[in-house]
């Protein structure tokens, strides 16, 4: 079975759109869907159904990694994959996971492209089709074995921000085989719209250093807060 976990904070739109797709694509395939909500979500989202295929449930603690790992406790899946609310998956999307684990790796991601047409986006989806800098971004969606992602130790929940990259960090340090299916996701390009191109990508770069520098995770969260605005629907 594979299992999709998908964290989200006041995401009732997008959800209203991947799950209705999630259950199209997985359709008579052993798959179940779990859509793990902030304590204080409070746009309906709660409402929603999935009917016999999964799941939608208020998480006991606040952060993406704790909601995360919240899903991955309640996955019944030997593969658990970790999937954002604004972000859809291609057709074949459970066999490339599946044929991905059984060729021998451990964990994947997938390459991505924006779900808005412009130069410089698409120069940004061109570098996810390769292991780098970057890699290991929520918006590539890891998926994992099961009980592999536990004896790493699941996701550092005192890690408030770039928790995806803190874990891609010590799969790399016990050398977990992986690789990059290269069948892309389509990802919102709203972040961009919110800001510019230049303020989005220089953030990112200079949170990604910062963090590889040791930064504390509670600084890259206030700055990350104080460079990138987010809409209103998503704040706390």
């Amino acid at each position: 079975m594979t299992s999709i976990i998908i964290p989200a904070h006041n995401e009732r739109k997008n959800l209203e759109k991947l799950l209705p797709w999630l259950l199209e694509i997985c359709n008579g395939k052993d798959t179940e869907v779990l859509v793990a909500l902030s304590p204080n979500t409070h746009d309906g989202s709660e409402t929603l159904s999935i009917g016999a295929q999964g799941q939608v449930f208020n998480c006991a603690k606040q952060g993406r990694a704790a909601q995360m790992n919240e899903g991955a406790r309640r996955a019944k899946g030997n593969c658990i994959v970790f999937l954002h609310a604004d972000v859809l998956p291609p057709k074949s999307f459970v066999n490339d996971m599946e044929c991905t684990l059984k060729s021998g790796h451990e964990a994947g991601f997938f390459s991505y492209v924006f779900d808005r047409d412009h130069p410089l986006l698409n120069i940004n989806a061109s570098f996810t089709t390769k292991d780098g800098f970057f890699t290991g971004g929520g918006d590539q969606c890891l998926f994992i074995k099961n009980t592999l992602f536990w004896e790493l130790g699941g996701f550092n929940e005192a890690q408030l921000l770039m928790e995806d990259f803190e874990f891609f960090k010590r799969m790399r340090s016990h050398k977990v085989p992986y690789t990059i299916v290269k069948n892309n996701l389509v990802v919102s390009a709203r972040k961009y719209d919110l800001n510019s191109y230049w303020r989005v990508n220089l953030t990112n770069l200079l949170l990604v250093l910062l963090f590889r520098a040791g930064y504390p995770s509670r600084k890259l969260q206030r700055l990350h807060d104080l460079l990138i605005k987010t809409s209103s629907s998503q704040k706390d």
